[in-house]
């Protein structure tokens, strides 16, 4: 029974790979820039302006990631004489290798500069500098990356780097030998 389940994963897997680039390769087709070498771990929401978007080189962005290119709840104003006109559209722009946590949001209008880092589950609503790493709903300011690859260091875990090259061996070595420490209270 093992085995067809595990067929069965596969299929899903080519699936949603599929999927995924077609979706990719279609909102790049309507105007969205995306640079080399970006890794998409699942195809994200592009929304319905995906020219409004620009994704630098060597950028990776996680699951679950939503970019919404232009506010909707100008629907509910705009039935009131004074706003009928209102309307707001914004690019999105992500610079050069960086990283998108998983189920981040994009609001209109938001930048993010090179070499950054937003942490999972964030809402960005403004524009991150060059160097940073930002977290939160909405996201702010956490450190700066060298603090990051400071901290990332001093938690680092430690195990042959040779069994990178083999995934079963690297989980095997991993499930036997990684120390049951957890974060304190905060």
């Amino acid at each position: 029974m093992n085995f067809i389940y595990r067929i069965i994963l596969k299929i899903h897997t080519v699936w949603e790979d599929i999927y995924k680039n077609a979706y990719i390769e279609i909102c790049k087709s309507r105007g969205m820039k995306v640079g080399k070498n970006v890794i998409f771990i699942e195809a994200p929401a592009f929304g319905s302006e995906p020219y409004l978007i620009e994704i630098g080189d060597h950028t990776k962005i996680t699951a679950g990631c939503t970019f919404i290119n232009h506010d909707g709840a100008m629907y509910v104003i705009r039935s009131m004489e004074k706003y009928a006109d209102a309307r707001n559209f914004g690019r999105i722009k992500i610079g050069n290798n960086c990283f998108v946590g998983n189920n981040c949001i994009f609001l209109p209008g938001a930048q993010m500069g090179n070499n950054c880092i937003l942490g999972a589950g964030s809402v960005l609503n403004s524009s991150m500098p060059d160097n940073t790493v930002f977290a939160g709903t909405p996201a702010k300011y956490i450190c700066t990356i060298e603090e990051y690859g400071d901290k990332a260091l001093q938690n680092n875990v430690i195990y042959p780097r040779e069994l990178e090259k083999n995934r079963p061996q690297l989980d095997k070595y991993i499930h036997e030998n990684l120390p049951h420490h957890y974060k304190p209270v905060k």
